[in-house]
C-alpha cells in the first residue's frame, strides 16, 4: 500500500508540474503574442522597457478618475497585470494633471511629462470605406470632439467624381494626435471608422537616402526656391506642368 500510494502521489505531483508548466507557457506565449497590441496609460515608455518595469501594482488605475484604466486578466491578450484602455469603451479623457502617471512607482509612466498634449498612447487611422464624411456625408465628429482639434485631426476638401461639390473629410496628423481615442468612441458608426493603434503597426519611414525638396531627409526643408534645370524635383513636385 505504501508503494502503491508512493507511486500515485509522484504521478499526481508529475502532473500539477506539467499543468503548471503548460500554463504558464500559455501566460508567456500570451504575452509575447500581444507586446504591440494594448494602449497603454499616458506617458508609458516603449512596451518592452514598459513590461520589464512595470510591477502590475494598479496605482494608475485607482488614480484614474474615468475609470479608463484597467489590469488585464490572465485570460485577455495583454500582459497579465498589466494596464491598458480600450477607447471605444473608455478613452482617455485627457486629464491636465495627468494623475496616473503621478501615482507610477517604478517610471514605467513617464514622470517628466508635463503637458498631456505630448502623449503618444497611440496614433488614429481613418477607414475612408467606412467614414460617413468620406462617403459624402457631414459627420466632422471626430473632428469636433478631439481634445487637440485643429492640429491632430483636421477637415479637408476632397474632389468628388460625380459631383461639382466637393467633400469635407477628416484628416489625421501624427505628430499632434495622442492616440487619447475619443474620436474613436464618439465615432458615429457600428463599428468606429477611425481606430487608435500602435505607430508601428501603420505608419512608414523614409529612408535616408531619399530626397524631399532636393534635400537630405534628415535635414529640414529649406525655403521654396525657383527649381533649376539641375533640381532633382520632378515636374509633379514643382507643381508645375510637363
Amino acid at each position: 500500500m505504501d508503494r502503491r500510494r508512493f507511486v500515485t502521489q509522484g504521478a499526481q505531483a508529475v502532473a500539477a508540474a506539467t499543468a503548471g508548466g503548460l500554463l504558464w507557457n500559455a501566460l508567456l506565449a500570451t504575452q509575447t503574442a500581444s507586446a504591440m497590441t494594448p494602449l497603454r496609460p499616458p506617458g508609458a515608455q516603449p512596451e518592452r522597457d514598459f513590461l520589464a518595469t512595470c510591477i502590475k501594482c494598479g496605482l494608475c488605475v485607482q488614480a484614474c478618475p474615468y475609470a479608463t484604466l484597467k489590469l488585464a486578466k490572465a485570460a485577455e491578450p495583454v500582459a497579465p497585470g498589466t494596464p491598458y484602455f480600450v477607447p471605444r469603451d473608455v478613452p482617455c479623457f485627457m486629464c491636465t494633471d495627468i494623475p496616473c502617471v503621478r501615482v507610477c512607482p517604478t517610471g514605467s509612466l513617464d514622470r517628466d511629462m508635463k503637458d498631456i498634449a505630448s502623449a503618444k498612447m497611440g496614433l488614429a487611422v481613418i477607414d475612408p470605406e467606412s467614414c460617413l464624411s468620406w462617403q459624402g456625408l457631414r459627420c466632422e465628429v471626430c473632428f469636433r470632439v478631439c481634445p487637440v482639434k485643429g492640429k491632430a485631426i483636421t477637415i479637408a476638401q476632397h474632389p468628388r467624381q460625380i459631383s461639382r461639390h466637393a467633400m469635407l473629410v477628416p484628416v489625421v496628423h501624427s505628430d499632434a494626435c495622442t492616440g487619447c481615442g475619443i474620436c474613436e468612441q464618439r465615432c458615429p458608426t457600428d463599428v468606429a471608422a477611425i481606430r487608435i493603434n500602435d505607430p508601428k503597426l501603420v505608419q512608414g519611414k523614409l529612408g535616408a537616402h531619399y530626397r524631399v525638396g532636393g534635400k537630405p531627409q534628415t535635414v529640414e526643408p529649406a525655403p521654396a526656391e525657383k527649381p533649376s534645370a539641375a533640381s532633382p524635383l520632378d515636374y509633379l513636385n514643382r507643381g508645375g506642368t510637363q
